[in-house]
């Protein structure tokens, strides 16, 4: 042991490079947590289809101002259903994957704080090692969405928080921390607790550390900031601060005497410090008269700062109440809204949403929260212009505050909030999205597919599977590159598939999905057009899925790799069709 008690460094550890990663552990950190429609929870691996299948996404309604259907991933997004869900459909189809992978400027979530607490719209207690997997999971999926100048905000209390930090460590890198910015939250006092709590927590991380720097916008300046900027030498100028001519650092040029106006002779900055501009540099700035001697013109100088020269402020982390709000304000606001429904139980104020959507995005960005509740950052990202997705797993909380607070800002009848602040009149709308269930399903340990996806739903959702974008056109249901695919809910035999390839275009291949398929059909496709692929659905589906790369890179790229190296291998005319398929 040292003499501080602190054990002695083994010499050549302490030389050589250091191994590993810092990483916080807990039960079953190797596998994903799967949400059930009752609030349940469940341990499963990470390769489980239930993971990893893409769902599809239906239209549940529109309000106000939307795209036609065909390209409805362009509007803004409700979607009603688990986020885990939602964020695997919106990179695994293709029309929403286009819009929102790689482009998502901000994600905000104020997710459950696992306090412990029941309150009337959810359960707030889980399991630690429960609660940090469902949020890994979330957060691992969030980084494929964010902009190379995005950043991701998670609104926390001392429950979670630092446990958190060490998650979002390991997901977006150490050196992609930004801050812990500190709100807060009540300005009361509990005359109960050990020590009053005043605070939340809302830790950021970046994308890319340098260019969300690069990108993000200060906050405009307030009065009380202004308050500070005089006039007392009617300088043409206006308003101005004076500003320490002295520094700490060293300045090869910073050590020099100064004779003021009234004739004072100053030997040198006070404390041993440094000036810091050069002795020309102030005989510059005095004659710009930008230096200030005092009412006497014998003070130590001070270089004048004007309060028109001065750009918006720099975000600092702590965020009191006055400036962005308290939970009281909030719970006001959607009482307001909703006067005769019990409050939601923890809402944020509109103010706060609108600082953090104020540095982090800009018009016309996107803007994605995935545990919607009341939908405050859907309705402030919508007042303010950005294009905004959120996700909501409860219905109650859908139909009681988020799709009601929403219609009435698309309406204009949401005068609350920051409302009159943004200028916002109404206008715009949105589209909820119901995540569909599982194409799956078990029978006696036999997974199945579920009856709603088979017929005409079939060619949609293996579509969904294999990354193909959904387009129906005569026999085909999909394209990708100058891959075509064919969905038959039922057998595929030799001549059909001959069918197929006369109907394709010039470089086309095809890709054939039958839920049963004659064993001759793989090696006649490759031999009539190479680069063709057959699937047997779902057996193929199911393999992938145990088969891929943890956290699913895709079951798609997962078949693809599959299939080439089976092109590569000698062919054998008495493979089965599953493996044939393969």
């Amino acid at each position: 042991m040292g003499s501080n008690g602190a054990p002695k460094a083994n010499g050549a550890q302490a030389r050589g490079k250091p191994s590993g990663q810092l990483a916080l552990n807990w039960t079953n950190k190797d596998q994903a947590l799967l949400a059930h429609e009752d609030g349940s929870y469940e341990w499963v691996p990470k390769r489980d289809r239930r993971v990893a299948e893409v769902r599809l996404l239906h239209d549940a309604g529109t309000v106000g101002e939307v795209f036609p259907d065909p390209v409805r991933a362009q509007d803004n997004l409700l979607i009603r259903g688990d986020a885990l869900h939602a964020l695997t459909s919106l990179s695994g189809l293709p029309e929403f994957a286009v819009e929102y992978e790689g482009r998502v400027r901000l994600c905000y979530i104020d997710p459950p704080f696992n306090t412990g607490q029941i309150f009337e719209q959810y359960d707030d207690g889980l399991e630690h090692s429960a609660w940090l997997a469902m949020m890994r999971d979330r957060l691992r999926q969030v980084k494929r969405f964010l902009a190379p100048d995005g950043s991701v905000w998670v609104h926390l209390d001392d429950t979670e928080m630092h446990r958190a930090r060490v998650v979002l460590d390991e997901e977006f890198g150490a050196e992609n921390f930004v801050a812990t910015v500190v709100w807060e939250r009540q300005y009361g006092q509990s005359n109960i607790a050990a020590i009053s709590i005043s605070q939340d927590y809302i830790v950021v991380y970046a994308r890319d550390r340098a260019r969300f720097l690069a990108s993000r916008n200060r906050l405009p300046r307030t009065e009380k900031q202004d308050k500070a900027y005089k006039n007392p030498d009617n300088d043409p100028r206006g308003p101005w601060k004076p500003g320490g001519l002295d520094a700490r650092n060293y300045y090869s040029k910073g050590r020099y005497a100064i004779t003021t106006p009234s004739g004072r002779v100053i030997p040198g900055p006070p404390g041993g410090a440094y000036w810091r501009v050069s002795k020309d540099k102030l005989r510059e700035l005095d004659a710009d008269n930008r230096i200030w001697w005092g009412k006497n013109g014998d003070a130590v100088p001070s270089v004048k700062r004007f309060l028109s020269e001065m750009q918006a402020v720099v975000p600092k982390t702590w965020w009191p109440h006055e400036e962005v709000g308290h939970t009281d304000e909030a719970k006001k606001e959607i009482r307001r809204l909703f006067p005769d429904v019990e409050p939601f139980a923890t809402p944020k104020p509109e103010r706060l949403m609108a600082r953090i959507i104020h540095i982090a995005s800009d018009p016309g960005d996107v803007v994605l929260d995935f545990f919607a509740g009341s939908g405050t950052t859907a309705a402030v990202a919508h007042k303010m212009g950005r294009r905004w997705v959120t996700v909501e797993r409860e219905r109650d909380t859908i139909d009681t505050f988020t799709a009601p607070r929403l219609q009435k800002v698309v309406a204009g009848e949401d005068p609350g909030g920051v409302t009159e602040a943004a200028s916002w009149k109404g206008g715009g709308g949105f589209r909820v999205l119901d995540i569909a269930p599982s194409m799956y399903e078990e029978d006696a340990g036999v997974v199945l597919l579920a009856q709603w996806a088979v017929n005409g739903e079939l060619a949609e959702v293996v579509a969904a599977q294999l990354g193909f974008a959904f387009e129906p056109d005569g026999v085909f249901s999909g394209r990708k590159g100058k891959q075509r695919l064919v969905v038959l809910d039922g057998h595929g035999n030799a001549e059909l598939a001959k069918t197929f390839v006369e109907l394709l275009g010039d470089g086309e291949r095809l890709t054939l999905c039958a839920t049963s398929l004659d064993p001759e059909v793989p090696e006649l496709l490759r031999r009539l057009r190479p680069g063709s692929r057959v699937r047997v659905v779902p057996e193929d589906l199911l393999l992938a899925y145990a088969t891929a790369s943890p956290w699913r890179v895709s079951v798609a790229n997962e078949l693809d790799l599959v299939q080439a190296e089976a092109e590569t291998s000698p062919s054998n005319g008495d493979q089965t069709s599953t493996e044939a398929a393969a």
